[in-house]
């Protein structure tokens, strides 16, 4: 057996650049895709205790996201509006080249000391890729591809005159000036990625500082963990795990319950249908058949990353001791999405994370045993 180090839990938020908020539903939201909106939210999870914000990747409308800001130029505002929150940006390689992506990062991160981080997210959308002209290539290609990505940003990142020959890409003599900063525990931008697939997972184990999973059960989470964390550690790497989470919380559980019910009862059956279609053959596209969706339910696609089987769903007290659950089984961070963004970040900021902190502390999360 071999253990992993344990930090207290980080916690993230979906930035809802795109429009129609983070459920597929009818339902009204207070959350809006405004600059503006963002801006006023990014501030407020910075204050309420939030590490990191992710931007969505998205070129094209589908599931009722009709409107859509470009994730690079969005984080770039949003980091120029905090002193404190990292703010990950989403790309798609094969849209993006991974050289002119080095550039941009390492100016970012230059800029905003340290406080970018990239999200590889190696695609699911096909329409996106037919409009763009953009080759598309079977699932374990598009996650060999990313890797090739990753391990071009890392060279560019840290050599000058950097070269490579890859299947996808080729590199010559290439340096970038200035590099992103070097800070201690963090010699250059953080590195997320998503997946369910063991493509996905050999590529985490290789490259990635983090691997974000869609929710899921316990069991399946600690599957993944468990396989990711041996090839990183037979690496001599070391992945954090992060899931994603819609959380309803409220003052009794009944009210939360009821608002879920309330989310599920106004979904989008026409949007979701189509999304369903999409997301279906991504998750089925994979050889073993196990990629993110490929089990996924009508309901669970109302959030569209699986966020209700996460179950963050009650009282402050009973999230807290879920979240707590949670990072003793592996998981290093949350991504959180909301109904009405502004007052519940809040409300999860105040209420919830001084509960974990609280159960860390009485509580605290011992070493990850992984079988070898």
């Amino acid at each position: 057996m071999r253990k992993t180090d344990v930090t207290p839990m980080k916690f993230a938020h979906w930035v809802p650049n795109v429009s129609g908020g983070l459920v597929v539903s009818k339902l009204p939201q207070r959350t809006d895709w405004s600059l503006d909106y963002n801006v006023r939210l990014v501030k407020i999870a910075e204050e309420v205790g939030f590490d990191y914000a992710l931007t969505q990747i998205r070129f094209m409308g589908s599931y009722g996201a009709e409107y859509q800001h470009d994730s690079v130029m969005f984080s770039a505002a949003l980091l120029a509006s905090t002193e404190r929150l990292n703010i990950i940006t989403a790309v798609l390689p094969g849209i993006f080249h991974p050289g002119v992506m080095a550039k941009h990062g390492a100016t970012a991160d230059q800029i905003f000391n340290g406080r970018w981080s990239l999200h590889v997210a190696s695609g699911w959308y096909r329409k996106e890729f037919d409009a763009l002209g953009v080759p598309w290539i079977p699932h374990d290609e598009r996650y060999e591809r990313s890797q090739e990505f990753v391990e071009i940003l890392r060279g560019v990142w840290s050599k000058d005159g950097f070269s490579y020959k890859g299947k996808h890409w080729t590199i010559s003599d290439y340096t970038i000036k200035p590099k992103p900063l070097m800070l201690p525990g963090r010699p250059m931008p953080e590195i997320f990625q998503g997946g369910n697939s063991l493509a996905a997972q050999r590529m985490a184990a290789a490259v990635s500082d983090w691997y974000f999973m869609n929710g899921n059960t316990v069991q399946a989470h600690r599957a993944q963990i468990q396989n990711v964390t041996r090839m990183a550690l037979a690496a001599g790497r070391r992945v954090k795990f992060g899931v994603n989470a819609f959380i309803i919380a409220r003052e009794t559980e009944a009210e939360a319950r009821s608002e879920l019910d309330r989310v599920i009862a106004a979904a989008d059956n026409v949007a979701i249908a189509s999304f369903k279609d999409d997301v279906k053959e991504a998750g089925l596209a994979s050889p073993e058949r196990k990629g993110m969706w490929a089990d996924s339910t009508e309901r669970d696609l109302v959030q569209y990353n699986d966020g209700f089987r996460t179950n963050l769903v009650g009282t402050p007290e009973q999230i807290a001791r879920k979240i707590h659950k949670l990072r003793k089984n592996g998981i290093d961070m949350i991504l959180c999405g909301f109904l009405h963004f502004h007052e519940e970040t809040r409300f999860f900021g105040e209420r919830i994370i001084p509960l974990v902190r609280e159960l860390e502390l009485a509580d605290p999360p011992g070493p990850l045993d992984i079988a070898l």
